[in-house]
C-alpha cells in the first residue's frame, strides 16, 4: 500500500469540509472521486498533498506514518518528493516557455543538473505528445496543451503517486478527450493515480475504484464496474441518473 489516511477532518470558517475522512491506495490503483460539486473532493486532494492543512487525521505513506496536522516542513517536502499534482487550471509559468516549466521543478526543487533536467523533459513532453511544442510559451498553446505541459511537468520526477485534481474541468470537449487520453494512456502504463473528476464514462472505463463524496464524507466506495452498475446508496443513484440514461 501506497498510501492510507485515517480520519481526516478539514472545516473552513465553522463548515466541515472533510469529516472522518478514510482512503487507501494501492501501487496500480486508479482511484477516481467522484460526487457534486462541494463535497469535498478537491479538498481531500490538497489536503493528501499538503495544498491544505487537515485539522485531524493522519497519514501512512510508504510505510511511514504521519500526524497530518503536525507534520513539519522536511516531512511534507519528503512526500512531496514522491508525488504529482496536475491542477484544473494548469498553474504554468507564463514567462517560461513549455520545456522551461517542465524542467523547472527538476532543477530548482531537486537540484538536477541543467542538461539531465531538460534531457528528462524532452522526453516527457515527447511523452504527452508535444516534443514539437516545447519552445512555445503557455500563451501560444492551447488549453489541452496546456494541460498536457501540466502533466509532463508532474511525470518527469517519476512519482509513486499522482493526483489530478479535475484536470479538464477548464476544457472544450475536443479538449477535454486529447488530455482524458494522455491520463488513460499513463493508467495503461501502471501508474498509481487519484483523480478528481465529473467525466464519468472516463471514470467508469479507468478506474479500478471509486470514492463518492457527498457532505463532506465518503458516501459510498467500492470497485468502479459495481458502483455504476449497482450502486449502493440512494445517494449515488440520484448522482449517476443522468449518467446512466444515456
Amino acid at each position: 500500500m501506497i498510501l492510507e489516511a485515517r480520519g481526516i477532518k478539514k472545516q473552513f470558517d465553522g463548515m466541515q469540509v472533510l469529516n472522518g475522512i478514510d482512503v487507501s491506495v494501492d501501487q496500480g490503483d486508479v482511484v477516481a472521486v467522484l460526487g457534486p460539486s462541494g463535497g469535498g473532493k478537491t479538498t481531500l486532494l490538497r489536503c493528501l498533498n499538503f495544498l491544505e492543512r487537515a485539522d485531524e487525521g493522519t497519514l501512512c505513506f510508504d510505510g511511514v506514518t504521519y500526524d497530518l496536522p503536525k507534520m513539519k516542513k522536511k516531512e511534507i517536502r519528503a512526500v512531496r518528493m514522491k508525488t504529482g499534482f496536475v491542477f484544473q487550471s494548469f498553474n504554468l509559468f507564463a514567462n517560461k516557455t513549455a520545456i522551461d516549466n517542465v524542467a523547472a521543478g527538476l532543477r530548482y526543487a531537486r537540484g538536477v543538473k541543467k542538461a539531465e533536467a531538460y534531457e528528462k523533459a524532452a522526453a516527457a513532453l515527447d511523452r504527452v505528445g508535444l516534443k514539437n511544442w516545447a519552445g512555445h510559451y503557455p500563451h501560444q498553446l492551447s488549453g489541452g496543451q496546456q494541460q498536457r505541459v501540466a502533466i509532463a511537468r508532474a511525470i518527469v520526477t517519476s512519482p509513486e503517486l499522482l493526483y489530478f485534481d479535475e484536470p479538464t474541468s477548464a476544457l472544450d470537449p475536443e479538449l477535454t478527450t486529447e488530455v482524458l487520453s494522455v491520463i488513460r494512456s499513463l493508467a495503461e502504463e501502471g501508474r498509481t493515480m487519484v483523480v478528481v473528476t465529473h467525466e464519468m464514462a472516463f471514470a467508469r472505463s479507468l478506474a479500478s475504484r471509486v470514492l463518492f463524496m457527498d457532505n463532506a464524507v465518503i458516501a459510498e466506495e467500492s470497485g468502479a464496474e459495481a458502483f455504476f452498475e449497482h450502486p449502493k446508496t440512494e445517494r449515488a443513484r440520484e448522482f449517476l441518473s443522468g449518467f446512466l440514461q444515456k
